[in-house]
């Protein structure tokens, strides 16, 4: 019999059977543990239940007058559905499924402040808006705002700045990244350019747009009269991994994806923000960092930027664990990097019981007198457990002698009656904790130091700003240190192209050390013993 599969959730790649007749919104809940937006209850009322056909469109009756309404909106786009209307007529061949929007994540958007002298790219002269070459952009009408744009893997979180004052317009929008529709991981998105024509468009299109709607709801927060703050950004800087940064440029991606997973070009991009499809103001420039190696881009050599490390006399380290996992170590006087595959897993992708950072995840959990407690977020009933509860859940599985020291478990432990944690779950956490640490340990010894000599170990993104630091050393995902060592920095990578956006000092900053770290690949350099450094770290 015929499956259809929702790739982005554990449950979902294991597929549900098809049942002619039923729309793919009741195969959703029978699946469980497949988050969509549906508020209207599948009425075809709301229209926020918008999938994407991968594979099996043909099985699917035809598009209903309700989503032809949607269409001729603008709501909904040809390639897309409403779940709730997409009727399955047969199950003769497998479908699969991708959900643009699911889940109402909590997203990260606070970060330490840092302090910049104001001296951004653009600036007023008399009343003219000049850009630093001395190309005019316009005349001055009343304000200069900038944007600084962090484009997660999994996220996108966008800050409107005043050039003239360096205050904040608004809070930050956070939204989840709509390339997410094609994919949950760096590697699905490059491969989905390299299988589809008009792929690399496609998801530079999804992120642009995810950016243009963060602004209009911005201005909506802000009550303003609408494009009365568009039409005044003049400058833009994006952050992000360097497949992130190189496809919200158009850049080709295929080299991220094949040995030696470099990517085609590491320096600078200045580029007109309407040439991306930005709706700023029409002269508007846009500036992508320099990305430092590998998969360590522009997010990591922002996050060093912000926490100040590459002017410390002292040895300090950054951890940022995100779907991807970067690892710096250094100073004033030499700074080196690793990275790694490492957040899947605890994000909620690779585990049956796991879910991202949405209402009803489990964020904390502790075993009391054999009693299972927990929180979950907007204390909704709860629906799975997210990456802080998965630290806390293995901690107590260890301390509670639940499971053992080589992450063995007699049987599958149940948090509540339909959640669980499986032999095969530890399994995949062990194994992206073992990466993680595994750079962590190794940029340590290669860069001739210990953890002792390391005075700083600054934690960025939500990851590191939510997870139990004691838990996380218990399980040995952090390095066992003094827990004032840490610092919960916040959202690095929109702090660092803040301070890129205000400062031009900042940018040749950033140019210039990006030129001097050494991005290294431990898996390379060691050799076969790598993988006994990684088969040490899997247990505890």
């Amino acid at each position: 019999m015929a499956k259809i599969f929702f790739p982005q959730y554990a449950k979902g790649r294991e597929g549900i059977n098809i049942t002619p007749g039923e729309s793919v919104l009741e195969h959703i809940r029978k699946i469980g543990g497949v988050e969509i937006d549906s508020e209207c209850g599948g009425k075809g009322i709301c229209g926020k239940d918008i999938i994407r056909v991968e594979q099996g469109a043909e099985y699917l009756g035809e598009m209903t007058d309700v989503e032809k309404n949607f269409l001729e909106k603008g709501e909904l786009k040809p390639d897309q559905r409403l779940a709730c209307q997409a009727i399955v007529t047969e199950d003769a061949e497998n479908i699969r499924v991708f959900i643009p929007s699911f889940g109402k994540y909590t997203i990260l958007t606070d970060s330490l402040e840092t302090n910049v002298e104001l001296d951004p790219a653009v600036f007023r002269k008399g009343g003219k808006v000049l850009y630093y070459s001395g190309e005019e952009l316009g005349s001055y009408e009343g304000k200069i705002y900038g944007l600084a744009i962090d484009v997660g893997t999994t996220t996108l979180v966008t800050q409107v700045v005043d050039l003239e004052t360096g205050e904040n317009v608004g809070k930050p929008i956070a939204s989840k990244n709509p390339q997410i529709a094609y994919g949950n991981d760096v590697i699905s998105r490059i491969m989905y350019t390299r299988e589809h024509k008009n792929g690399l468009k496609e998801l530079q299109e999804a992120v642009i747009e995810g950016v243009n709607k963060s602004l209009s709801k911005l201005e909506e927060r802000l009550e303003v009269e609408e494009g009365s703050i568009i039409k005044n950004i003049y400058d833009v800087v994006v952050v992000g991994n360097s497949t992130m940064r190189s496809i919200f440029f158009g850049q080709n991606v295929y080299d991220l994806g094949v040995i030696p997973f470099e990517p085609l070009n590491k320096e600078p991009l200045i580029r007109k923000a309407a040439g991306l499809g930005l709706n700023l103001h029409p002269e508007a420039m846009s500036y992508g960092p320099p990305l430092i190696g590998g998969h360590a881009g522009a997010d990591c050599l922002a996050d060093i930027i912000a926490t100040r490390l590459y002017q410390s006399e002292e040895i300090e380290m950054i951890i940022d664990i995100g779907t991807n996992g970067e690892v710096v170590i250094g100073n004033k006087d030499k700074i080196m990097t690793a990275s790694c595959a490492a957040g899947g897993a605890y994000e909620g992708y690779q585990i049956r019981c796991g879910v991202g950072a949405i209402e009803g995840a489990i964020t904390k959990f502790r075993i009391e007198n054999n009693k299972r407690i927990y929180e979950t977020l907007g204390g909704k009933p709860p629906i799975g457990i997210c990456g802080s509860g998965v630290i806390d859940l293995l901690a107590e599985l260890l301390r509670n002698n639940i499971m053992n020291e080589r992450a063995r478990i007699q049987e599958d432990y149940h948090i509540t009656d339909n959640i669980s944690i499986s032999q095969e779950d530890i399994n995949q956490l062990i194994t992206a904790k073992a990466g993680l640490r595994a750079d962590q340990d190794f940029l340590i010894e290669y860069y001739k130091t210990t953890l002792d000599k390391v005075a700083k170990i600054y934690l960025a993104g939500a990851f590191g700003n939510y997870m139990n630091i004691n838990n996380a050393m218990a399980i040995g995902l952090l390095p066992r240190t003094n827990k004032d060592k840490y610092i919960r920095f916040g959202n690095g990578a929109l702090a660092g192209a803040k301070d890129m956006l205000l400062s031009q000092k900042r940018r040749r900053d950033a140019e210039k050390i990006a030129r001097t770290i050494e991005h290294t690949k431990p898996n390379e350099i060691k050799g076969s013993e790598f993988q006994y450094m990684l088969a040490e770290r899997m247990y505890f």
